[in-house]
């Protein structure tokens, strides 16, 4: 793998076919106006309160704990994918999550891909996120993440053409579909000529797409359900996104306070007394849900839960113990996976990755710090790493230590360049590194937007595009073919 692949233009310098008609009109435009309409967003975005906390990732919560409330920086110059690339993706995507969704059934039940020694069995029984509390559980549709945000990286071949990679797989809570929204929404409120220039496919219908797959993987039986948001409260770093679904897909935005069990089956309270719940979104991690279970001294979830759960009367989504697959130390074997459990060949490939617990991998990596990017299995919001390159010689030390200490807690990667994208910054328009987050929906199909968020990182030369890190967002135009 190779870097310096531009998503704009080639090498030659001349736009992508992709790209022209954007890059005809940007020239026209005085760089006053793209100030002003950057300020005009930002006051927007105040005014509606898009908001994220920057925090310090604990206890595998991804979405984060209490933090420092800050704006989303966002980016005017959209991301632009065409047609056939993207066509190509969702098939990847698609064919990804759905072997994902047969793994983490498997672990649960028979375990014939720890039998079948693809997966070392200690790898996943001793793993952290395994919850033994779901073992012959049985979910609706055998499906456990109904929601997953797969984190894509490009980079350049030495023909100069571009590889799509799958550096990351969120399968838990995954966050940032509503940056996803706002940002369209934002486009088309500031250039609303570019849409009529543009055959851009649209993004609007994701919340009416989430409240459909929810409400198919309702517990049988069910014929109307009733859908609710869990959240841990305001104080959490993606609150807004959780208040931003609940009140897209017209269903009550809930606390564990506000729910209760009675005869293994959860209602929650409202004014006109109790109604019963079918199925919980919940945006807080497993340890969290049910005080009776996982951790005693959790206010954020509701006595009881897991009890109605495993009677099959509430659907919890995503499915508790799914973390056991996008754990870093679990991501090496997906491509098996995908030849495993759909006999195929993997149509979207992972960046190489070293696990450290290996002997013969971890000295390679010792020998390669330099190099190298390195993670914690764990780890989330680009916290717990290090970057090779950019780091000093003493956090280069002070990280070795780190990793013999605990070499199981860790993997390690290439240092791959990740695409650029014109960015407008202060000094003016300038390349920055940037990944994609497309969301992709489990119920009775699987489903998904065209494009995806779009993440940037703003400081010029950072690799890490986590808005924690000082990264931002873009627009992602999906072009119809």
């Amino acid at each position: 793998m190779r870097s310096g692949f531009d998503e704009m233009h080639g090498g030659d310098a001349r736009a992508r076919p992709q790209y022209q008609a954007y890059e005809r009109w940007l020239a026209q435009q005085p760089v006053e106006t793209m100030y002003a309409r950057r300020e005009e967003a930002e006051l927007i975005f105040r005014r509606v309160g898009i908001t994220f906390a920057v925090y310090g990732a604990k206890d595998g919560d991804k979405d984060g704990g209490e933090g420092t409330e800050r704006l989303i920086p966002f980016d005017l110059i959209p991301r632009v994918i065409p047609a056939h690339e993207w066509r190509e993706l969702e098939a990847g995507l698609r064919q990804r999550v759905t072997a994902l969704n047969r793994f983490i059934h498997d672990v649960y039940h028979e375990q014939a891909i720890l039998k079948a020694g693809i997966v070392p069995a200690e790898q996943i029984l001793r793993n952290a996120q395994f919850r033994p509390e779901m073992m012959g559980v049985a979910v609706p549709k055998n499906i456990y993440s109904h929601i997953a945000g797969v984190d894509i990286v490009r980079a350049a071949n030495p023909d100069g053409s571009g590889s799509y990679y799958v550096l990351e797989d969120n399968l838990r809570v995954p966050s940032g579909v509503s940056y996803m929204l706002e940002n369209r929404k934002m486009m088309m409120r500031l250039f609303p000529e570019l849409f009529s220039q543009h055959r851009i496919a649209p993004v609007a219908h994701y919340p009416d797409l989430l409240l459909e797959t929810l409400r198919s993987v309702a517990p049988q039986g069910v014929v109307d359900p009733t859908v609710v948001v869990l959240t841990p409260g305001m104080y959490n770093s993606a609150y807004f996104e959780h208040a931003f679904l609940a009140q897209q897909m017209g269903v009550e935005l809930v606390q564990g306070q506000d729910l209760f069990v009675d005869k293994d089956c959860v209602f929650m309270r409202t004014t006109r007394g109790p109604k019963r719940v079918d199925v919980i979104y919940r945006r807080l991690d497993d340890d969290f849900l049910d005080p009776q279970v996982f951790r005693a001294d959790s206010t954020l979830g509701c006595p009881g839960l897991i009890a109605a759960y495993k009677a099959g009367n509430v659907t919890l989504s995503n499915a508790v113990g799914t973390g056991i697959a996008d754990d870093k130390s679990i991501y090496p074997y997906v491509p098996k996976m995908v030849e495993f459990y759909l006999g195929e060949k993997p149509i979207l490939n992972n960046v190489p990755t070293h696990l450290c617990r290996d002997e013969d991998d971890l000295s390679y990596v010792l020998d390669h710090l330099s190099e190298l990017v390195v993670k914690e299995v764990h780890g989330a919001g680009g916290y717990g790493m290090l970057v090779g390159p950019a780091a000093s010689t003493q956090e280069i030390a002070d990280f070795r230590a780190q990793l013999l200490a605990n070499p199981s807690n860790y993997i390690a990667q290439p240092t791959l360049s990740l695409s650029t994208c014109p960015t407008f910054v202060d000094s003016g328009i300038a390349p920055r590194h940037i990944d994609l987050r497309p969301f992709v929906l489990s119920g009775s199909t699987v489903q998904m937007v065209p494009g995806g968020l779009t993440r940037v990182a703003l400081k010029e030369g950072s690799l890490v595009v986590n808005s924690s890190q000082g990264g931002g967002t873009k627009d992602t135009w999906v072009l119809e073919g």
